[in-house]
């Protein structure tokens, strides 16, 4: 009888221990949670040491845990300042309401017709090797919309960008949606310069002349050539 007293006894008290550690899950509770370790030997990533915005710190001279980027540093993917984006129509600051920064017309909604940097056949090169890495994927390195994410079966519908509808989009348009996206495609804004987005825009006018143009399209001495 002692003994059956005694193993009821050490089960019901094992039971309490076991419900207090666990508590009733799916219950809200504000009290803390009970803690099965020690953070002075197993250090969890709950309480990793930290500074919180603007809290004082004596490791640094001037006593604030937030500092300012050092002396004569450029944070990766941003332009040093004073740097200049140049345009047709003169040189731009990154942050100025221009035409070269929104693909807008100043003071209007309306999207720019043409691409305000200047053409050459660097900006071109430019343009193919960003559209090869951020726009192949989905779209093809033809621009056709075969790209590796249709044929795996990630992406279902992609935009054929030789289809009169974008042919016929003006360049700002094509900006804008590079920089902000549109449906199921993400924006680039982030990862690209304004000037990438624009050398994308121009090689994709020359991705989409090489399929659609003709012999009207040439000089009379670049036609001369073809007889």
């Amino acid at each position: 009888m002692r003994l059956i007293l005694s193993s009821f006894l050490i089960g019901a008290a094992i039971g309490v221990v076991i419900f207090g550690t666990l508590g009733l899950q799916g219950k809200i509770s504000h009290k803390p949670p009970v803690e099965l370790y020690s953070d002075t030997f197993f250090p969890g990533m709950d309480k990793q040491p930290k500074l919180r915005p603007m809290e004082p710190d004596s490791f640094f001279a001037n006593g604030v845990s937030s500092q300012l980027p050092p002396t004569n540093t450029v944070s990766r993917g941003t332009m040093e300042q004073g740097e200049l984006i140049h345009a047709i129509g003169g040189d731009v600051y990154d942050f100025e309401d221009s035409p070269v920064n929104t693909g807008r017309v100043t003071g209007t909604t309306n999207f720019v017709e043409t691409n305000p940097l200047i053409m050459n056949a660097a900006l071109l090169q430019r343009g193919r090797e960003r559209f090869d890495i951020y726009c192949s994927p989905c779209h093809g390195r033809l621009g056709d919309g075969n790209g590796i994410t249709k044929k795996i079966g990630v992406m279902l519908a992609v935009a054929n960008l030789h289809d009169k509808r974008i042919v016929e989009m003006a360049d700002g348009e094509i900006f804008n949606t590079i920089t902000h996206g549109k449906n199921t495609m993400g924006a680039y804004g982030p990862l690209m310069p304004v000037e990438d987005r624009w050398a994308v825009v121009a090689y994709l006018r020359a991705l989409q002349l090489s399929w659609l143009g003709t012999t009207n399209d040439l000089t009379a001495d670049q036609a001369a050539t073809l007889k």
